[in-house]
């Protein structure tokens, strides 16, 4: 079979493989569909340090199961299947609570087991005793199924930072999480959303995607004025940064009303994790602050409820689809920021 390997910073290789083989508790899967995103760009660029070459890669996985191995469950050959990224043990103390993004023992596909950019892969029996192989609704393509990871990791940062009915919210970021955070705000309840981007292409891209109530060039106006005039000078309920930038999330503290709620959705690059932050505006106009790391199986099941019952569209931000010869390609358009989302089809 045909696999991308990740051997080092800049050197992915499309080669062949010896077909894997189901275990006990395993089911072997074909892949449909592997999306990319900018985790996959920033592997191929910096590595990553819970990533022991060679490694297949890719994370955002659907695919129909071709074999099914001893005690695995209830599963059969031919089943459409969406399956988790991030793997919690379920046996810690934080997953006994039912905090399973912060498992401390999570493993991952794509990092300590091969991935989705492969025309089959297996997923390993922990996956399978966390409950993270979903059912593919009827209607529901693998393309758009495989975007139910992503938007699994937007519904567990928007339940954090209580996301609701008559909010108003501001998303810091035009990308496919970006546009996924909108869509989201809108399925639950928020009265108005707005769009902050730096780079003009790509805002008016995702904006005329996702139609937010404003869309705001921050390289052409100071993004903090632009939100204070567009709430009378009250500021947002949520301010939301999906993008990897400590400016976007100082920006928040300034952009958010009293008693909001600020969510550091997008991570900052290892080497530059401090911001400036004016502690005294958090204090005196209660402001919450919260983090958000990826999802639960359980937040992965709910996405995939979401997509089917029409609540978040996802099939219309899947804007290019290319084969597994061209993963280079794919992460090369997603580091230029020329599409939404990318997926591949092994």
């Amino acid at each position: 079979m045909k696999v991308a390997r990740f051997y080092a910073p800049g050197d992915i290789r499309i080669e062949e493989a010896e077909e894997p083989q189901a275990g006990p508790g395993e089911l072997k899967l074909r892949v449909r569909n592997c999306s990319t995103c900018g985790t996959d760009a920033k592997i191929y660029r910096h590595g990553h340090h819970h990533i022991a070459p060679p490694r297949v890669i890719g994370h955002e996985i659907a695919g129909e199961v071709v074999a099914v191995g001893d005690g695995a469950g209830d599963w059969s050959p031919g089943d459409r299947v969406q399956v988790i990224a991030a793997i919690p043990c379920g046996q810690c103390p934080d997953c006994e609570r039912g905090w399973r993004t912060i498992c401390p023992n999570q493993e991952s596909m794509g990092y300590q087991y091969d991935g989705g950019f492969a025309e089959y892969l297996i997923v390993p029996a922990k996956v399978l005793a966390v409950d993270g192989v979903n059912r593919i609704p009827e209607g529901v393509g693998f393309a758009e199924a495989s975007v139910a990871e992503p938007l699994a990791c937007v519904l567990n940062g928007q339940e954090l930072a209580r996301v609701g009915a008559g909010d108003t919210v501001v998303v810091i970021g035009a990308g496919p999480i970006g546009c996924l955070h909108v869509r989201m705000a809108r399925a639950r309840g928020a009265e108005r959303v707005f769009l902050v981007e730096l780079n003009r292409g790509r805002l008016d891209a995702a904006a005329a995607a996702v139609s937010p109530d404003a869309a705001i060039c921050g390289a052409e106006t100071d993004a903090v004025d632009e939100i204070r005039k567009l709430t009378d000078g009250r500021g947002a309920d949520v301010v939301i940064t999906a993008a990897a930038s400590g400016k976007a999330q100082e920006d928040a503290i300034q952009m958010v009303a009293r008693r909001g709620r600020i969510s550091f959705f997008g991570g900052l690059p290892k080497d530059n994790p401090i911001i400036s932050c004016d502690s005294n505006l958090v204090h005196y106009r209660e402001l919450t602050i919260v983090g958000a790391n990826g999802s639960s199986p359980d937040h992965n099941r709910r996405a995939l409820e979401l997509i089917a019952s029409g609540a978040v569209p996802v099939a219309d931000l899947i804007t290019h689809r290319k084969s597994l010869d061209d993963v280079l390609a794919a992460i090369e358009t997603v580091i230029a920021g020329e599409a939404i989302k990318v997926t591949i089809e092994p």
